[in-house]
């Protein structure tokens, strides 16, 4: 069969292709420790998880639901915003629960790109971004965010691009606290996006899964004056709540963005288990200790990590929040895929080369902390006997 043009230029996703290599390793006796996938190891809160075993025993709550999802979801999440990050959102009509943050930067591509339209996507950034504005026939165009600049991006050239571009740029993703940086935002940064995307007529589109990690300040770019007029956040449980698995997110914007995109996403699933919904509405009342209790654990493993790329003679900054460490490669190394590469096949430790973020990730590497202690201490020895 043909495949259809869309696909063109879209690969399998990077960590698919390489887990069936890690997988292959394993069946040879390698016993391979994975410091690569961002997927929470530890469970969500103990009472999550009774609050869906009670929902689910329910006999009345397994049909289909609401394409807006559940009023008790939507209003728990209003109250999450208001509390952590001192935003107001109408529960009834600023927020539209997602099957995983995942698929609303989909339903936002396929809501507002198209072909002809160009959309600004951050280097180093999420391969997601890219691959969703392809399928949408809209095409891709990078911004550089570098280590110099604090990983923000230079709204200088930001400007030129726009006003030079041939196609008509409509959106602008952002991403922040950044992944695969760790760069934490600043209120005068979101400041400045939404006034760049006032001037330009630019949607910008915020990821924000990342901001309970090792952060103690919380943010979201909707704090800023006048964000939902130009601006639409997604979010996400499965990093701050260990949910990764259970695919609960959240779109957040002005009523008519919400509309906008409920068009398209309505014709894409039919809603979100309910019980699954009840226990996310559980985990957004969790208090500040919930918080505290898994950075501590996060905390532990990333000074274990700082002691590993020490081994490997990495420059990095201590300064970064998420589930990640962002690391440049020393000079024995041609870049982070021979880098990523001699270590998984020396001392079989898996990290992740900063290449597959984009070409200004190709000096780094990226570090998860989603292993135990233990593991990473064994990481250690391994990749110190490689050394030695």
């Amino acid at each position: 069969m043909q495949l259809a043009e869309r696909l063109h230029g879209i690969g399998e996703y990077y960590f698919s292709q390489k887990l069936r290599e890690i997988d292959g390793l394993n069946k040879q006796g390698n016993d391979i420790i994975n410091l690569g996938i961002g997927s929470p190891d530890l469970p969500p809160h103990p009472d999550v998880i009774k609050t869906l075993q009670e929902e689910a025993a329910k006999p009345n709550v397994h049909a289909y639901q609401s394409y807006k999802g559940s009023p008790v979801l939507r209003k728990a999440i209003s109250e999450w915003y208001k509390r952590w990050y001192t935003v107001e959102l109408d529960p009834d009509s600023e927020i539209l629960p997602l099957i995983g943050s995942k698929e609303g930067i989909m339903h936002l591509c396929m809501t507002y790109f198209q072909h002809g339209i160009g959309v600004l996507i951050p280097n180093p950034g999420y391969p997601t971004y890219s691959s969703a504005v392809k399928l949408s026939g809209a095409v891709p165009i990078y911004y550089d965010l570098l280590e110099e600049n604090n990983y923000e991006p230079d709204f200088s050239e930001l400007e030129k691009v726009v006003q030079s571009s041939t196609t008509d740029i409509r959106g602008l993703f952002v991403n922040y606290p950044q992944m695969p940086t760790g760069q934490l935002p600043t209120r005068e940064l979101f400041d400045k996006l939404i006034s760049f995307a006032r001037r330009n007529n630019v949607l910008i589109i915020h990821d924000n899964p990342y901001s309970f990690i090792l952060n103690d300040n919380p943010m979201s770019i909707l704090a800023s004056d006048d964000a939902k007029d130009c601006a639409i956040e997604l979010n996400s449980l499965s990093k701050s709540h260990n949910m990764a698995g259970w695919r609960v997110g959240m779109l957040c914007s002005a009523k008519e963005r919400i509309d906008e995109v409920l068009r398209f996403k309505s014709n894409m699933d039919s809603g979100m288990f309910l019980p699954v919904q009840m226990a996310a509405a559980r985990a957004l009342s969790l208090d500040g200790s919930w918080y505290e209790q898994v950075n501590t654990v996060y905390k532990k493993r990333r000074d274990r990590v700082f002691q590993l790329l020490d081994v490997l003679k990495c420059n990095y900054s201590k300064k970064q929040a998420g589930l990640f460490v962002w690391a440049k490669v020393n000079e024995r190394f041609k870049d982070c895929y021979d880098c990523s590469d001699f270590v998984l096949h020396n001392s079989y430790v898996f990290i992740t080369p900063g290449g597959i973020f984009g070409n200004a990730g190709e000096k780094y590497i990226r570090v998860s902390l989603c292993a135990t202690e233990e593991k990473i201490d064994e990481a250690i020895k391994r990749v110190k006997n490689l050394t030695a």
